[in-house]
């Protein structure tokens, strides 16, 4: 198969409803267990990953009675929001991200202080990238609207007095160095919003597989599982990672151009007498390089003696058939990256073998790489909130995604968003098929 960084599906036909503005009656508040054993709660999450279970939180914090269902069990690997690294950076060409983050570190400082213990460990980050990649001037640019200072270097007599003189810059090329990078443990931090969501009473349910998300006239939406069990809530959000597209078509009817990657992430063996120097403890950043192939990479945590440093590409795939093998395309994928740690960061880590460990991952892709964060409208109104399509890039931003969620269920509106100066309209579910109908997809 081929690598490749997107693939976009299919192009849509027709339009999701327009949303009418008219709320349904409040429900009245129904005794959990009451009758046949249906249960009725205030907000009602589908999808236990890192985004929904932020959102649960928040809602939770909120005051309200709320259910987080997951389909298979807690912290399966089977997503998007496991395995042993994520990385935060600020550094994005669209100026909406960067206040995301920032709010997303409060966030996350935040939740860490509440549970007692630590998910993220602080370095610092690192671009690099041809001089003139339109990309990372942009995002110098967006750092300097929101206060943080970037250090941009363009020779290695610069660079060889940072990071134990690491990395060497390519002909052409200029660094880019922030103090707000770091690396999450994804599982454990998944975990933590658990019980930080448990902590404000919210209900969790696992291996609890959603089957069919109705209008409710007694409580505005109803909701059954596989195996036959009945939830009812006043509102709904969506935020199921891969499977989002499956899940709108089936409520609405429209496909969503949202193509799930496999994904596989390289770890390769540090060459002797480097691993201290390659340590968070010694300074050294998580990176990303701005030219083809994409690649990026974090300090050596996970597996002692190992480094990170991976290809953001994968194999399109549907989420409930994916056969967890490399693919044809991993030995020239491997190659790629190889080349690039010899080019970039000589001498420092083995090669000649090939990577030490491949881990599967998933991630799932839009059109133009930004999220999904809209009311789904139609027969729902805004009874149901959407969050998908986060791109490979969402996870540092989860806490502000999860707030502005529990913020749209509860008050109608995000209004973290108009606090930090940022717009949802990028994230409106209804621009695919608006660029569909005028005949173009924004790239």
């Amino acid at each position: 198969m081929t690598w490749s960084r997107r693939s976009r599906p299919d192009s849509c036909h027709r339009h999701f409803k327009p949303i009418d503005g008219q709320e349904r009656r409040k429900p009245q508040k129904a005794a959990m267990g009451e009758g046949s054993g249906e249960q009725t709660f205030d907000i009602i999450v589908v999808g236990a990953g890192i985004m929904g279970s932020c959102a649960a939180y928040e809602a939770a914090k909120l005051g309200k009675s709320v259910l987080l269902l997951e389909q298979f069990d807690l912290l399966h690997h089977l997503g998007s929001s496991h395995g042993e690294s994520r990385t935060i950076r600020a550094t994005y060409r669209r100026p909406y991200y960067p206040p995301l983050v920032l709010e997303s570190v409060r966030l996350w400082e935040e939740a860490q202080e509440a549970a007692g213990y630590r998910v993220l460990t602080k370095t610092p980050h690192l671009d690099m990238g041809p001089a003139g990649n339109p990309s990372l001037l942009a995002a110098v640019r967006n750092c300097s609207l929101v206060s943080i200072p970037a250090k941009v270097i363009d020779s290695n007599t610069d660079l060889a007095g940072l990071f134990s003189g690491t990395f060497q810059l390519p002909d052409g090329e200029i660094a880019v160095i922030t103090d707000l990078g770091g690396v999450f443990k994804p599982t454990k931090a998944v975990a933590m919003f658990h019980a930080l969501a448990l902590r404000h009473g919210a209900v969790i349910k696992d291996r609890a597989r959603v089957s069919e998300i109705k209008p409710d006239e007694i409580a505005g939406i109803r909701i059954s599982t596989a195996d036959g069990r009945i939830f009812r809530g006043s509102k709904c959000v969506v935020a199921v990672g891969a499977w989002i597209s499956k899940m709108i078509e089936s409520l609405s009817g429209e496909k969503l151009p949202v193509q799930p990657l496999h994904a596989l992430v390289l770890y390769w063996k540090i060459k002797e007498g480097f691993e201290e120097a390659m340590l968070p403890a010694a300074g050294f950043p998580t990176f990303v390089s701005y030219t083809e192939p994409h690649i990026y990479g974090t300090p050596s945590m996970e597996f002692p003696g190992l480094i990170k440093v991976t290809l953001f590409a994968g194999q399109p795939c549907d989420p409930d058939r994916r056969d967890w093998t490399a693919g044809g395309g991993i030995s020239a994928a491997a190659a790629e990256v190889a080349e690039w740690i010899e080019r970039v960061m000589p001498g420092r880590v083995e090669t000649a073998g090939g990577p030490v460990i491949m881990q599967p991952c998933m991630y799932s892709m839009t059109p133009d790489e930004d999220f999904i964060i809209d009311f789904l409208g139609g027969e729902f109104g805004r009874n149901v909130v959407v969050a998908g399509g986060f791109s490979a890039h969402g996870f540092k931003m989860a806490p502000a995604v999860g707030r502005m969620v529990a913020e749209m269920v509860v008050g109608g509106e995000a209004a973290t968003v108009e606090r930090i100066g940022v717009e949802m309209r990028p994230f409106r579910l209804g621009r695919f098929f608006e660029e569909v109908q005028a005949g173009e997809v924004k790239e």
